[in-house]
């Protein structure tokens, strides 16, 4: 029962940024996020994938390290939008 609670938990909060990185690469914008927000989440997953790894959990490890790959898409989406957006005020 334990387990179970744990995978749901793992796959309920790893789907629930789905929708929002769709919306993230649909607009092409990731304005709303914060830098900080971003950065320190994504060290929270990260530790928490590491600690999967310690304890041997693979339902922490697959859970953080989606989600964590999901976090980096809306970073990569965030670095991308702002780069352009100081290229084309440059010019």
């Amino acid at each position: 029962m334990i387990t179970t609670l744990g995978v749901l938990a793992a796959v309920l909060t790893t789907v629930s940024w789905l929708p929002q990185v769709r919306r993230t690469l649909s607009t092409r914008s990731a304005g709303d996020f914060s830098w900080s927000y971003l950065w320190v989440l994504s060290a929270g997953v990260g530790c928490w994938a590491a600690y999967g790894v310690a304890r041997e959990d693979l339902s922490i490890i697959l859970a953080n390290s989606l989600t964590l790959a999901l976090l980096l898409a809306i970073v990569a989406t965030k670095a991308h939008t702002e780069r352009r957006a100081r290229g084309s005020a440059g010019s």
